[in-house]
């Protein structure tokens, strides 16, 4: 809504995943937990914007088990596994012809806008000449929906 803004702050998945592992969502154990584990984001935080508490009007604290449920990632993990100073975010292509990845996994990286930014990268490598087949298979399977009556 006007004067709202969205904010999303997140540390790398270094911590172990025994941590919450076993862990039931919601339980007394696993809030505490959550909320003792925000306490870095929320103190880096501060120390930009101090009153960001009093202002955030709607706050998800998101963790290891979230990502396991919501993105259905391995242990609660995100992006790929690079050592630092070793290596960098692959770009979209692949060694299968064709095949194009986008993700967090990707270049630009982990986050929301990098996620985007990956697929709009993967999607300017496509030939526009191997969109032809694509369309034309799509407007067959419309005809067919269409005289199907559906």
């Amino acid at each position: 809504p006007d004067g709202h803004a969205t904010l999303h702050i997140y540390t790398p998945a270094t911590e172990e995943y025994a941590r919450w592992e076993g862990l039931k969502r919601n339980s007394p154990a696993y809030d505490k937990l959550k909320e003792e584990r925000s306490q870095y984001l929320w103190y880096v935080l501060e120390t930009i914007i101090p009153d960001i508490r009093q202002r955030a009007e709607v706050i998800q604290v998101g963790t290891p088990l979230t990502h396991q449920r919501f993105l259905r990632r391995y242990r609660g993990s995100y992006g790929p596994a690079i050592v630092a100073g070793e290596g960098s975010f692959p770009f979209p292509g692949t060694p299968v012809e064709g095949l194009l990845c986008c993700g967090d996994s990707c270049f630009p990286g982990i986050g929301v806008p990098a996620v985007a930014g990956s697929g709009i990268l993967a999607a300017n490598s496509v030939d526009f000449d191997s969109l032809r087949p694509q369309l034309k298979v799509l407007d067959m399977l419309i005809n067919q929906g269409s005289a199907g009556g559906g």
